[in-house]
């Protein structure tokens, strides 16, 4: 039996992967079957996992004082602590603009409606043409029994192809397969011989998964979340911008109240000096003397109180805000310039509940997630069908003694085959399914329930937020009648003490009254204007004379984008990194 020419090609391919072999086994680089060092995660000290280190605050204390200094006295605390620092005026329109440009919180809302669209182009891409290509090389040695039988052959070929999906369950494909084959029979005609074929290939569902609807409901449901994240992410905008404006008349809040209190501490200052007049020139017992100077202690208290609410205030709108030279551990004094605005409202309730209920968008969200539903549950339903599938092949054969030879026969079209077959399979239990159907029913009634629950407490919250507002008018004029009443009954007690018929204490009394009531007033204000703001909230818009838009983060260039890498854990656990091994 002749050997045919590529056996002696054969034995050298062999050698050559026994000797890579050979090479991959003495070196673990090439080795596909041991472990790396690169192959695992990167393991932290285990006792910076694992322990939790202990401190002291007094670890944390300044440095004593050096000899001959002398610490400051509480009144130079209070007077220092805010003397020298820059201060920033912000309008509340600017508090506005810098949350919805800087707020970190925007920023990671805005990356989720950019997510939901690559999610939907994903599902849309699925429906794309694909180029395939598939080569091979076959290489057989066989017993024969007869001479008319092949015993060594071999046969390479490569096929091209286009597959594209349908959207109605199927999909087409077109190939182009070339080959080549030689073989060591004597009884070959062509040798070696050429083959060219012109394939075209349709399979489809007929009953299961068939039909566009059933194979766009990705596409759909893709679609609807999309809309429904772009509805959280607005959603959150106005709960952003909402919380800017609360943390901006908060801040106008304290800052008034410390204004108060310091008025208060010069009130009381004034009244010693006027006791100690008293006091010096015999008209007063020395009690009196004492009594202004424990009311000066009180309000010195009150006023370190008020410093760390404007502190702590100042803070937390700096965060909302995130603006450009005012991060959180700055100094800076933000200086709020708006001034309240209390205006009485009347309003009608039920008109606001109707917009409320259509311009929240945690009723929008609803909306688009029960249309969801219901695309899930129509696929569902789906796959509860047997599942019977179409083939057909449609092929234009071509052969030759060269590859040209193959294409001309192909061309002519002279031979031509095809294929149809039928695939039918029906479940013996279909339980399996028909649950999948039941809890998207069920999803969906669930979905149904909460829409109502939502709604009834979004009147709820428009409802409180209208009492809020109607009560918050009456408190202002409450408190500014009663700013003007304990104002006289403080002017009437100073004069009382000059004339020796009243004490410091009566006096105090009558300052600390009137602060009590200045601090309402200014309480009742500040929550006029929030409780505008969470009127405004709860009917799903904003307060302000424009409208307020936004935009999605931009998608990054897929082709040059990378995450960036985290940054190296400073020690790494080397014995748990081997034992790992």
């Amino acid at each position: 039996m002749p050997t045919p020419r590529f056996h002696r090609r054969d034995v050298r391919a062999a050698l050559c992967l026994a000797l890579l072999a050979g090479v991959a086994g003495c070196s673990s680089r090439f080795d596909p079957f041991s472990r790396r060092e690169e192959d695992y995660a990167r393991r932290v000290a285990l006792e910076r996992l694992r322990e939790v280190q202990a401190t002291t605050l007094a670890e944390q204390r300044k440095p004593p004082l050096k000899e001959g200094e002398t610490a400051p006295t509480s009144e130079e605390v209070v007077k220092a602590r805010f003397e020298g620092l820059e201060r920033r005026d912000v309008s509340l329109e600017q508090c506005r603009q810098s949350a919805l440009e800087r707020n970190l919180g925007l920023k990671v809302a805005m990356i989720d409606p950019t997510i939901a669209k690559e999610r939907e182009t994903e599902e849309d891409s699925k429906f794309a043409a694909a180029f395939t290509t598939r080569a091979g090389w076959r290489n057989l040695d066989d017993a024969t029994a007869s001479a008319l039988d092949s015993a060594q052959s071999e046969s390479r070929s490569i096929v091209p192809g286009v597959t594209i999906p349908t959207r109605t369950g199927g999909s087409v494909t077109i190939d182009l397969p070339v080959a080549k084959r030689e073989t060591d029979s004597t009884f070959a005609t062509l040798n070696p011989a050429y083959t060219s074929d012109l394939e075209f290939s349709l399979s489809h569902d007929l009953l299961r998964n068939a039909g566009r609807r059933v194979n766009t409901a990705p596409l759909r449901i893709a679609g609807y979340q999309r809309q429904a994240t772009e509805a959280q992410t607005k959603l959150e905008v106005i709960r952003q911008l909402a919380a800017a404006d609360r943390a901006y008349w908060r801040l106008s809040q304290v800052r008034a109240e410390l204004d108060v209190r310091q008025q208060q501490y010069e009130l009381a200052v004034a009244q010693l000096e006027r006791a100690k007049r008293r006091v010096a020139g015999g008209a007063a017992a020395e009690i009196e003397q004492t009594r202004a100077e424990a009311g000066i202690a009180d309000r010195l208290e009150a006023i370190i109180v008020a410093q760390n609410a404007l502190r702590l205030q100042q803070r937390e709108l700096k965060r909302v805000m995130n603006m450009e030279g005012l991060d959180v551990d700055t100094r800076t004094m933000v200086v709020t310039t708006t001034p309240p605005d209390p205006v009485e409202y009347l309003l009608d309730p039920a008109s606001l509940c109707s917009q409320a209920i259509a311009n929240r968008m945690e009723m929008l969200e609803l909306e688009l997630l029960l249309a969801a539903d219901a695309a899930t549950i129509d696929v569902q339903r789906s796959r509860t069908l047997p599942l019977f599938t179409l083939d057909y092949t449609y092929r234009v054969n071509g052969l030759g003694g060269s590859m040209q030879d193959s294409f001309h026969t192909l061309d002519r079209n002279r031979f031509t085959d095809w294929e149809l077959g039928l695939n039918f399979q029906v479940p013996l239990d279909n339980e399996e399914a028909r649950s999948r159907v039941r809890q998207a029913i069920l999803a969906r009634v669930q979905r149904l329930a909460t829409r109502e629950a939502r709604e009834q407490a979004i009147r709820q919250e428009v409802l409180n937020a209208v009492d809020s507002l109607d009560g918050t008018w009456q408190r202002i004029l409450a408190a500014r009648q009663s700013v003007i009443l304990n104002t006289r009954s403080l002017q009437a007690e100073q004069r009382q003490f000059d004339v020796g018929k009243s004490t410091s204490t009566d006096v105090l009394d009558a300052a600390t009254r009137l602060a009590d009531a200045q601090s309402a007033e200014i309480r009742a204000l500040t929550d006029h204007q929030i409780a505008q703001v969470d009127l405004a909230f709860a009917t799903g818009t904003l307060m302000g004379a424009s409208k307020v838009a936004w935009e999605p983060s931009p998608s990054p260039d897929a082709s040059s984008a990378r995450p960036d890498e985290p940054t190296p854990p400073e020690a790494v656990d080397q014995t748990a990194e081997t034992e790992a091994r």
